[in-house]
């Protein structure tokens, strides 16, 4: 039944295209020159090939439409019994131009980072000759013939081509759900088929039924040249040549090849926009779920015995340059402990998240003294899929638009638990309804744009629970949802927790969905943490000047409308920017000689506290003006 589903939506497409005046108009001409290459050769055949020498070279009648040739031969009757070997000849040839474009094209995303950048170099070089003289030399190295030409217009296709799938694998290959089936161990030939071929099926299929058109007229053009169909074959372009000569007597003669060419390229041409509207997305459709259960999943590692879920030393994230986006951080996440990461753009937030996950992009490097999750070494044995859980700010982008979400979440299943298909389905519709999308088993069918964005950032949510996770890394999980729908997916975040047991680190930069929904907080600056604290002590307690100047600059239900609302003065500093001192000090009206000449370490500063300043607020070695400084709101005024 879902396969008929499946069918039905193609043929539903298929079928609204084909109702348009493009679509009549391209479904009328395929049927015509379809019959004519069929049936020609078997009505027209024995025309075609007699010989009449007492009608030679004549002109239009009755008895010959289009006059006869130097033997004799009904013209007509060879331009119809041509058609044949013409599409033949120029179909091969195109099929090696679209397969060989297809290769190079997606190889740079699948093969080793050397090999693609060779790849895309002999293809740029190759777009950047001539396309003309380019066929023309292949020609001259395959020689005369068929065999010959199809090779040359077959070969001279591939470059464009190539640089066309190229470009458009470039994008897709950086979205967020090709890194993840990356991470989930899909293989390369899946990654291409799945993943990438899907998404850039319009614009190929386009581009290769609009080169297809042009290919019949290169064909045809060496043809008349000589260099393509010897006698006793012909093809369109060999019967030009032939009554070129007659032209100016027996126009019709040598218009008809050339019309025929014309005609069947611009066939091709709307062919191509019919199937590029109606086919340019289609992905298999999972099947009806199965009550069965999931095969047991991996064996329960051992966990580290201070009850420590997550732990990183010393974390860095380096680019090219030494730039440096995180310098050195240090954190513990409990089991089922909510922890809070927060602070300006650019602060290395989400690039720390990344680097637990193992998913931070090239060229970036990460190092670690300590990186570990539940006991393991993360970098030896990645969870991600399965116990450690990532959600993307942006749902869109971490789903495939070109796959039902269903068949999405299944995935994880197949590759992690080993999971039936029907068994991955049926978990994907019961992960749908534990986070609350309704009828599951019909939105599980449907693809990411049928949903709303609240609805999209729940499947992102209920992908990340097809395992049994026990982190969930939540990067801006509602930067762009409207209030009402941010309450929904936070409270779902709780709920989620709360089910499983899972520890969250929720990556923001609203101060208020973090104090609503975790236990701890970490204020991350230039590429370090600088303090870490309880989320009741965010409002009153801070002791860090960036975090209070960070608390201050929210406004509360409290605050006077009049009152202009604190900012902090300057901007972050840039990865290559830090110097030897607090990263911080440009922007502190509290700095003093030592916080610019030397960094302070991230210390304790009380029960479950730590603090990297050298003069924290509320401290007697705050000293003056800063330990005065109580609310939040002062220390930006």
């Amino acid at each position: 039944m879902p396969h008929h589903d499946h069918d039905s939506s193609l043929r539903h497409r298929l079928g609204r295209t084909l109702r348009t005046p493009i679509g009549i108009t391209a479904l009328a001409a395929c049927l015509l020159v379809a019959l004519v290459a069929v049936l020609g050769p078997v009505l027209l055949g024995d025309r075609a090939a007699r010989i009449d020498t007492d009608t030679i070279n004549q002109g239009s009648s009755a008895a010959h439409l289009l006059g006869t040739d130097q033997l004799g031969r009904d013209i007509a009757a060879r331009v119809v019994v041509a058609t044949r070997l013409t599409l033949r000849l120029t179909l091969l040839a195109a099929v090696i131009g679209v397969g060989g474009g297809l290769l190079l094209g997606v190889a740079p995303a699948v093969v080793g980072r050397r090999l693609g950048r060779l790849i895309t170099a002999t293809v740029g070089v190759l777009v950047a000759f001539p396309g003309l003289l380019f066929l023309l030399f292949l020609a001259t190295i395959f020689g005369v013939g068929s065999t010959g030409a199809v090779l040359a217009v077959g070969l001279a296709m591939v470059p464009p081509m190539a640089r066309l799938v190229q470009n458009l694998t470039a994008s897709v290959a950086g979205s967020d759900y090709v890194a993840a089936a990356r991470i989930l161990g899909v293989g390369r030939f899946k990654l291409v088929v799945r993943h990438l071929l899907p998404n850039i099926a319009e614009p190929s299929v386009l581009f290769a039924t609009q080169a297809t058109g042009g290919i019949l007229v290169a064909f045809s053009g060496l043809s008349f040249l000589g260099l393509g169909v010897q006698p006793p074959q012909y093809d369109w372009g060999r019967l030009l040549n032939e009554q070129l000569n007659r032209v100016f007597v027996n126009p019709a003669a040598a218009l008809a090849p050339g019309a025929a060419v014309v005609l069947t390229g611009l066939m091709f041409g709307l062919a191509g926009e019919v199937l590029a509207q109606a086919g340019g997305r289609r992905a298999p459709q999972a099947p009806e779920p199965a009550p069965e259960q999931l095969p047991d999943s991996h064996q329960e590692p051992a966990a580290d015995v201070d009850g420590v879920l997550v732990r990183a030393r010393d974390l860095r994230v380096t680019f090219p340059g030494g730039r440096q986006a995180v310098r050195g951080i240090s954190l513990d996440i409990a089991r089922g402990e909510a922890v809070g990461l927060v602070g300006e753009s650019g602060s290395g937030k989400s690039l720390s998240a990344l680097a637990l996950a193992d998913l931070v992009p090239h060229p970036g490097r990460v190092t670690a003294g300590t990186l570990r999750f539940d006991g393991h070494d993360l970098r030896d044995d990645p969870r991600l899929g399965t116990e450690l859980a990532m959600v993307f700010q942006d749902p869109m982008a971490s789903l495939n638009p070109a796959l039902r979400v269903g068949r999405q979440l299944a995935e994880v299943a197949e590759v992690h638990l080993g999971a039936s298909r029907a068994q991955g389905s049926a978990r994907a519709v019961d992960r749908l309804r534990a986070v609350r999308i309704p009828a599951p088993e019909r939105r599980a069918r449907q693809r990411p744009h049928e949903y709303s964005g609240g609805m999209r950032q729940r499947a992102v949510i209920a992908m990340g629970l097809m395992g049994e996770p026990k982190l969930i890394i939540a990067d801006e999980p509602t930067t762009a949802l409207d209030v009402a729908v941010q309450e929904q997916v936070l409270d779902l975040l709780a709920e989620v927790r709360e089910d499983s047991g899972a520890a969250l680190l929720l990556i923001s930069h609203d101060l208020a969905v973090v104090a609503q929904v975790c236990e701890r907080v970490l204020v991350m600056y230039a590429g370090r943490i600088v303090e870490d604290l309880p989320v009741t002590a965010l409002l009153d307690g801070a002791a860090h000047p960036y975090t209070r100047a960070l608390v201050g600059a929210v406004p509360t239900m409290t605050t006077d409308p009049g009152t202009e609302l604190a900012t902090i003065p300057g901007r972050p500093p840039e990865p290559g920017e830090t110097g030897g001192g607090c990263p911080f000090a440009p922007r502190c009206e509290h700095a003093r000689e030592r916080c610019h000449e030397t960094a302070p370490e991230l210390s304790g500063s009380g029960p479950g506290r730590r603090v990297a300043c050298w003069f924290p607020v509320g401290t007697a070695a705050a000293g003056g003006s800063v330990a005065a400084t109580s609310h939040p709101a002062e220390a930006t005024s």
